[in-house]
């Protein structure tokens, strides 16, 4: 009687949590979308509202945007910091194209004292700049020909100038622009990902260049970046 019982209860918990059954591609899949599904917020909470026009106005003159949900900074006894994001680049039509996923991290990242994450958002301006995030790691201000810009509390005033820039950064930490430096910061393709997202092995350039892959889960924050991008 107590094994019939043992059963039934492991059968209704595994019939009760769908996750469980998933296969580990699955698994892998579903924190894939959960990451794209962040990353369309962010975009809502940084290009949305009052303080969005300027950002908007970047977008639409944006050629990739790297978005990323969350950046951590750790403390004295954790230590690290980064996080996962995606890119997504726009064709000569402005369509947006589905996303490749990217990690970012180092142990320059110039969030402000006292903020331990942040969303942040970085247009890139320029093809030579996309095609510097496009090789396997990247790593900002290496290259001296490649300017990088940082948007913080006065948004409005550094726009003219973000525009000339190859890189534009801007940030958000408890509700309030914070600005971030991305200065030394590695930035690294996440393969894995990208293969578990489109069940195949597919590039960052074929996802971002020639739009030869394509996930559903990711149209609304396509959609998103196309409302924002032409309004």
């Amino acid at each position: 009687m107590r094994h019939a019982l043992s059963r039934r209860f492991l059968a209704a918990l595994l019939l009760g949590s769908p996750i469980l059954l998933a296969s580990p591609s699955a698994r892998a899949q579903a924190e894939q979308q959960a990451l794209v599904d962040r990353a369309t917020l962010t975009v809502n909470d940084l290009l949305g509202g009052e303080h969005g026009e300027d950002s908007r106005r970047i977008l639409r003159r944006a050629r990739a945007v790297l978005i990323f949900p969350r950046v951590f900074r750790g403390g004295f006894i954790i230590g690290g910091e980064g996080g996962a994001g995606v890119l997504l680049a726009r064709d000569a039509a402005g369509s947006w194209s589905s996303p490749a996923f990217y990690g970012l991290g180092g142990a320059s990242l110039g969030l402000q004292i006292g903020i331990q994450d942040a969303q942040v958002i970085v247009f890139i301006m320029s093809d030579r700049a996309l095609r510097a995030v496009l090789q396997s790691q990247f790593k900002f201000g290496a290259d001296a020909s490649l300017a990088v810009a940082t948007i913080g509390a006065g948004i409005a005033g550094g726009t003219t100038a973000a525009l000339n820039a190859d890189f534009v950064s801007m940030s958000r930490a408890r509700g309030l622009y914070a600005g971030i430096s991305l200065e030394g910061s590695i930035l690294a393709r996440r393969n894995d990902d990208n293969e578990a997202y489109y069940g195949r092995p597919v590039s960052a350039e074929q996802i971002v260049l020639t739009m030869e892959a394509h996930n559903p889960g990711a149209d609304n924050l396509r959609a998103a970046l196309i409302r924002f991008s032409t309004n």
